[in-house]
């Protein structure tokens, strides 16, 4: 294959990454998967957390491919790297800089390294399952939009928790508030 065929497959690979990422994040890790995902939404205990077992699995996805590309079957070694490449970017920024698992310590004050950091702690806003926002990595929605969001799910929780209120004191026979 043509180097700017390959190139290509690479860069292509990389980008359609994000949008796997996302799905994987809002369906799979905040869904049947948060048994794993759950580690990264509460107070890390040690260097690792289960949710790390994620990028094992894609990690070793990665390397099947590269293998498989390499034997000839062309050309998945390119879709591999671009696989790893992804998982670099988001090691990097991520891992180091949203949360700051390496020793050094930066938070960017402007530009989109400081609306990826903002996307990702709105992310975190909320520690449950449900209910959270900004599931991409590479692509950051507005900060404004995100918080938007992140209201309204807070105003349906909040009124979710009345009516509950409102249900259990009817069920006692309490006169409503």
């Amino acid at each position: 294959m043509s180097i700017t065929l390959n190139a290509l497959v690479f860069l292509v690979t990389l980008a359609g990454m994000e949008a796997f990422a996302w799905f994987a994040h809002k369906y799979i890790m905040h869904g049947w998967g948060w048994g794993w995902h759950r580690s990264h939404h509460e107070p890390r205990q040690g260097w690792f957390e289960a949710n790390d077992l994620y990028a094992v699995v894609f990690a070793g996805l990665a390397i099947v491919l590269i293998a498989l590309g390499t034997s000839g079957w062309h050309p998945l070694e390119w879709i591999g790297a671009g696989m790893t490449g992804y998982g670099f970017l988001y090691f990097l920024a991520h891992d180091g800089l949203v949360h700051r698992r390496w020793p050094f310590h930066y938070v960017p004050r402007r530009g989109y390294l400081k609306r990826l950091y903002q996307a990702h702690r709105l992310h975190h806003a909320i520690n449950t399952k449900d209910g959270c926002v900004s599931f991409g990595f590479l692509y950051v929605p507005p900060p404004e939009q995100l918080e938007k969001d992140l209201d309204k799910v807070r105003s349906q929780r909040a009124k979710h928790r009345e009516d509950r209120h409102r249900d259990n004191r009817e069920q006692k026979g309490e006169p409503a508030a």
